[in-house]
């Protein structure tokens, strides 16, 4: 049976959509939203209505009829931490995100949109898979050193997992019975130790945890970030730029664009080439140590994200880690394919549906 499944990514200015028939997309679109309209409103939730309209809007320019949708998936917000999988939307799950309890994302929309166009299109389900606050961490990696300021699981778990679970179909095995690490690269960077279908340890990409990226800092020297943060020189919120937003790439270059770095560097640029390099000498780095997380046990180092096109960037990654373990690259971050394929197996009762409690 072929399953019709439309799939809502929420972002800060735009909401990807598309409609697939099992995991054969049949129409994608990136709908853009003007920056000032988003503005107009308070909080996420408040955007809602006219987010809705928008994914309506490309219903009817697309000739899609909300009833011949058989589910509809949205990116999962932040939640609480909970372990990977596909969830049902349920009342719980709706006022967490709606009331933001854990924390404000355009993601959030996700499910919210999902679960009442499911209604609308005759009670179809309606699921989030692999949001970005799973946390499968094993006990003894949630120790910082500062008890008040523990390590939390939050980095790209849905593109992480789905192109795990592509790499272990594309050799004949299951995802849990692999050791994997998967470095996503992207406006942030996460890389995580996958030990049998389970993320054991991954760094808080968001927070700035793990290697500088595009626009993150990542992990930089504490007693310095201290002085500066009560230096007066700074404004709290301009110390939170720095860190997220401001930092990494864009910090030392001014840009966070690849394309226009890797140009600066074929043009002769020391500069460009030498923090581009560090940015790949700090992911190596990184997935050094949820090597040795696996006890040295790697079956393959997967190199996904939006930056795993750049190859000058992952052959400098490879370079260092190939004697690890077998490298793949699979660049890009196809969310919407990855809400898809979790949704299909939830429909033909290939996977557990879990509930959010």
């Amino acid at each position: 049976m072929a399953y019709k499944i439309l799939t809502i990514n929420p972002g800060s200015t735009s909401t990807k959509i598309g409609f697939f028939k099992n995991t054969k997309p049949i129409k994608v679109e990136n709908l853009k939203h003007n920056p000032q309209e988003i503005l107009k409103y308070k909080s996420v939730y408040d955007q809602y209505p006219f987010r809705k309209e928008a994914i309506l809007n490309f219903l009817k320019e697309n000739n899609i009829n909300l009833d011949e949708i058989d589910a509809f998936a949205g990116r999962g917000g932040l939640l609480k931490p909970i372990p990977g999988g596909v969830y049902r939307v349920n009342n719980l799950m709706k006022q967490h995100l709606k009331y933001a309890k854990f924390g404000e994302h355009a993601s959030n929309l996700g499910a919210i949109l999902a679960d009442e166009l499911g209604r609308e299109a005759g009670g179809k389900p309606a699921f989030i898979v692999d949001p970005p606050v799973v946390d499968e961490m094993i006990d003894i990696a949630r120790y910082s050193g500062m008890p008040e300021n523990p390590r939390k699981s939050v980095f790209h778990a849905l593109n992480q997992k789905a192109v795990a679970r592509r790499y272990a179909d594309s050799i004949g095995k299951r995802y849990e019975e692999l050791n994997l690490i998967v470095a996503h690269l992207g406006g942030g960077i996460t890389v995580g130790a996958h030990r049998k279908g389970m993320v054991i340890d991954v760094n808080n990409g968001l927070s700035g945890d793990g290697p500088f990226s595009p626009e993150r800092s990542g992990g930089v020297p504490t007693l310095k970030l201290i002085e500066l943060c009560y230096s007066g020189r700074y404004e709290p919120e301009t110390m939170k730029k720095k860190a997220v937003g401001m930092g990494g790439l864009m910090a030392y270059l001014k840009t966070s664009d690849a394309i226009k770095i890797e140009e600066l560097i074929k043009n002769g640029d020391k500069k460009a080439e030498t923090i581009y390099r560090a940015m790949a000498y700090q992911v190596a780095k990184e997935i050094g140590a949820y090597h040795v997380a696996l006890f040295c046990k790697t079956d393959a180092i997967i190199i996904t994200g939006g930056l795993a096109h750049s190859k000058m960037l992952t052959d400098w990654i490879k370079e260092r880690v190939e004697p690890l373990a077998k490298v793949v690259i699979h660049p890009g971050e196809d969310e919407l394919l990855a809400l898809a394929e979790g949704s299909l197996k939830a429909l033909k009762g290939e996977i557990e549906i879990k509930e959010y409690q």
